[in-house]
This record gives structure tokens, C-alpha cells and sequence, in this order.
């Protein structure tokens, strides 16, 4: 079976708003990333196992608020307290989990088909979150997220890089052509690039 993408009918590539006169890396880039595994995994209270004992896809499960642990194809984001993210485009990664995770520790939920992904990526990047987020971006660093709304939509944001500023935004699925047209309308005053 296949799956189909969030924003198959939505995402249109090419050249939009203001982008006549500037070259390319001046615009910014919008694309929706797709075929990610994505595993919230929560430790239960009860549970006494030492998470600074588990690795997955070599990599800790870091219990400080904002932080990532991150290689080539995985990124872990911490979620809340004792509540992270796995994103990998590894998808035999769920083998490594269900078998260091035990059920009666942890409760892992694939939602990889529940989350549509839009990637911006620039030098105003920052500003396009700042117009519908009520968080501090200037504060946003490499390898840090959050968990917030854009317009009235709940996101999660992984800041991938900053130079040039690149992230991902995650939402739910059923939000994602909304959260798609919010997003895209307010690159409209810098100029973006659909790819």
C-alpha cells in the first residue's frame, strides 16, 4: 500500500510573491517533506528504566527541554518531560525501538501518517515564523525545538540549521492544507520558491 501525501493537491512548485529581481539565494525555499518514519515515544512515570542507558540509531534520549539528538538520518525531539519525537528516514528504526523499549516503560505511537511536513529554508525564515508564532525565534538555535501554534494551528518546529535558517514544521495531517496556505501567504512578502 501506498501512502499518499498530505499536500499532494496543495504544494505547487515555482516561483512566488515577491521574487522578481532576486537570485536564488535570496528567496526562500518551501518544500513538504514526506516518507519519514515519525515515533512519539513516552516513558511512564512508573517506569525505573535510566533513559541515559538507551540508544537509538546511536543516538540518547536527551531529557532537556528544547533539545535534539541528531545524526544523518535521525532526529529526536524532545517533546516534553520524559516525551520525545523520533523523526528518521531510516524506517527499520521501529525494529530498534519495540526492541529497547519495552511496553511496560514506554508507549510508542507511529504517527508518520498523521503529520503533514513543510521544510522552509533561508534567510528569512525566522520572520515568516514570527508572523503567526507567539515564540521568541530569536532564541531558536541549530538543533532545538519547540512545540507551539502557528495561527491558531498546533506545530512542532525543528530549527535544522542557521546558516542559512532552516527548519521543519510539523502539524497534524487534517491541518495541513490550512497550515500550507498560512505558511506559503506569508513568505508571499519575501519571495519563495516552491520545490
Amino acid at each position: 500500500m501506498s501512502s499518499i501525501s498530505a499536500l499532494k493537491n496543495t504544494h505547487i512548485k515555482g516561483l512566488f510573491g515577491d521574487h522578481e529581481g532576486k537570485n536564488d539565494n535570496e528567496l526562500l525555499k518551501v518544500s513538504e517533506l514526506t516518507d519519514f518514519l515519525i515515533i512519539q515515544i513516552f516513558k511512564y512515570s512508573s517506569s525505573t528504566i535510566a533513559i541515559e542507558n538507551i540508544r537509538l540509531d546511536n543516538l540518547n534520549l536527551k531529557n532537556e527541554a528544547l533539545n535534539i539528538s541528531c545524526n544523518t538520518n535521525t532526529r529526536i525531539l524532545w517533546n516534553g518531560p520524559n516525551n520525545w519525537l523520533l523523526v528518521s528516514s531510516k524506517k527499520e528504526t521501529i525494529k530498534e525501538i519495540n526492541e529497547k523499549l519495552p511496553v511496560t516503560d514506554f508507549a510508542i505511537t507511529d504517527i508518520s501518517h498523521s503529520r503533514a511536513i513543510i521544510q522552509i529554508e533561508g534567510n528569512n525564515t525566522k520572520e515568516i515564523l514570527k508572523k503567526g508564532c507567539p515564540f521568541n525565534f530569536n532564541e531558536l538555535k541549530k538543533d532545538t525545538c519547540l512545540n507551539s501554534t502557528y495561527n491558531g494551528m498546533s506545530v512542532t518546529i525543528d530549527m535544522l540549521d542557521d546558516n542559512p535558517d532552516k527548519i521543519r514544521i510539523f502539524t497534524l495531517r487534517s491541518f495541513g492544507e490550512s497550515f500550507y496556505h498560512s505558511i506559503t501567504d506569508a513568505c508571499l512578502e519575501f519571495g519563495y520558491k516552491g520545490i
